[in-house]
């Protein structure tokens, strides 16, 4: 059995868990485009971060999609997350 509940997601800045619905969703596709998945259910990896400018800062400060995906992540997508707030 899964130690966190249904419906919930670690943020990739402060690492605490939160419901999908409070999160945005960035993603990472096999042939290696990385965007904003407002759907949130689109193919490919997943990182999850809190929608509030907090969150949003510490993850484009420390350039964490570039750690999480393994990849240099333009940074029209990190400009996008702000456009999610």
């Amino acid at each position: 059995m899964p130690s966190n509940p249904v419906n919930t997601r670690k943020c990739a800045a402060c690492r605490a868990h939160g419901d999908k619905a409070e999160m945005i969703r960035v993603c990472r596709t096999a042939d290696g485009r990385v965007f904003v998945d407002s759907n949130k259910n689109s193919g490919g990896r997943g990182v999850w971060v809190h929608r509030n400018g907090n969150c949003v800062d510490v993850l484009a400060k420390k350039k964490a999609l570039n750690a999480a995906f393994k990849c240099q992540v333009a940074d029209d997508v990190y400009k996008r997350l702000y456009d999610e707030l």
